[in-house]
């Protein structure tokens, strides 16, 4: 993926995060695991971002 792209799924996985935890707040939440997949899925994008800003 361009560095681009990276940061437009960085942005789809923050918003679904932050619905993710709304959903949860409301006891609404259908799938527990997504918001532990999400988080995780932010992590490997920012360790890459971090990655390319250092070289």
């Amino acid at each position: 993926m361009t560095t681009a792209e990276l940061h437009e799924q960085l942005e789809e996985d923050r918003q679904e995060l932050f619905n993710l935890r709304f959903r949860a707040s409301t006891q609404q939440l259908e799938n527990p695991r997504r918001m532990r997949e999400v988080r995780k899925n932010i992590a490997r994008i920012l360790t890459i971002l971090s990655q390319r800003a250092e070289a």
